[in-house]
């Protein structure tokens, strides 16, 4: 067997590491862009949670029964 034959296709992850290391400023681009996406998602996801669980014990919830409105 030949040890030092590369493959030439690679892979889709291959190419896609390839396109992405390639350039330090395409790197950056790609790691600031994905924190930024992913603060959002995970904001959201945890804001939707907090939500879920609190229905009702917010400040928004609470009805005014005992105050009288203008006649």
């Amino acid at each position: 067997m030949n040890s030092t034959a590369r493959r030439s296709g690679g892979g889709m992850l291959e190419g896609l590491y390839r396109v992405i290391m390639r350039r330090n400023s395409v790197y950056v681009t790609f790691v600031i862009a994905g924190a930024l996406v992913g603060e959002r998602v995970v904001d959201y996801g945890v804001h939707k949670i907090w939500e879920q669980n609190n229905v009702g014990k917010r400040y928004e919830d609470i009805s005014v029964l005992g105050t009288r409105q203008s006649e």
